[in-house]
Parts: C-alpha cells; sequence; structure tokens
C-alpha cells in the first residue's frame, strides 16, 4: 500500500481535480469473486464477465479485484433510489440505550446521533418510508418522529 510521502505533487493535483470535478455517488458493494458468484448463479464465469461487461459499460457496475459495486444508476434501474429522506427522532431519555440497539439492527442507509432538539437522524429512501416508520413507532420510548422528504439537491 502506497505511503502518503510516495504520492507525487503532481498525484496530489489530479487525486484535488477528481475531487472538485467528481459528484458523490452511493454505492453498495459486493466483495466476492467473480468464481464465487458464478458459482452462486449457477453460470460459468465467463457468461457472468460478459454480463459483468455490458453492466459496466452501461454504466449500472463497477468493478476490481474482489468486489463490484452498484452505482447509483442501477440503484435507480432497481427502484432502489426513490429519493432521499431523513427522518428525525426524539427517543426517551431514560430509554436511549435500548432504542439505538433496536434502530442499529433495522436495515437503515445512516443513522446519526446528534445534539439538541432530537436524538437520532435516520437516512434512509421514499421506497422504505412506511415499513421504518412503523418499526421506529413500535420502538418503547420513542417519543416523536418527525419526517422530511428531499425535493432537490442543490
Amino acid at each position: 500500500m502506497a505511503k502518503e510521502r510516495d504520492v507525487t505533487p503532481r498525484q496530489i493535483k489530479l487525486l484535488r481535480k477528481f475531487y472538485e470535478e467528481g459528484r458523490t455517488i452511493e454505492v453498495h458493494t459486493v466483495e466476492k469473486t467473480q468464481d464465487e458468484l458464478a458459482k452462486e448463479l449457477g453460470i460459468t464465469r465467463q457468461a457472468l464477465s460478459n454480463h459483468l461487461k455490458a453492466l459496466k459499460e452501461l454504466g449500472y457496475i463497477r468493478t476490481g479485484r474482489g468486489f463490484i459495486d452498484l452505482t447509483e444508476k442501477a440503484l435507480t434501474l432497481l427502484g432502489e433510489k426513490k429519493g432521499d429522506v431523513f427522518v428525525f427522532v426524539k427517543i426517551d431519555p431514560t430509554k436511549r440505550k435500548t432504542v439505538y440497539e433496536r434502530i442499529r439492527e433495522l436495515r437503515i442507509r445512516r443513522i446519526y446521533r446528534v445534539t439538541g432538539d432530537i436524538d437520532l437522524i435516520i437516512e434512509t429512501d421514499k421506497s422504505r418510508l412506511d415499513e421504518i416508520l412503523e418499526e421506529i413507532a413500535s420502538l418503547d420510548g420513542v417519543r416523536e418522529t418527525i419526517t422530511h422528504i428531499v425535493l432537490e439537491v442543490i
């Protein structure tokens, strides 16, 4: 693995340019070899490789040694990226620990513990909002939820 001192000034300039001109995208990573995936799917490694190449050219995945990333474009195609939602959660102070543990068990994109008038900010997408609100509402100790749906990223 390269050390910081091994990076040249030119490479740092390149990284800075990539950062400034890049955009953040959400990915889901599969950390399996192509051999493992081909076996699980019941197809040859060559057939899998052909499918991966096509998906990569279409911008649905990125690949590397031992991983495959699904891009935001793929998530949209699958119906998994239907808009960001933030749920603010107020919790009874005496039950915070238990509620935190239960919420960690849910399949949620991100959970932020914050200071101020609320205790948690849960980041999810619209496609799972009803399910997540139902789960959270059933937890003993949750006082209130306030939901904010992102209309647009500016």
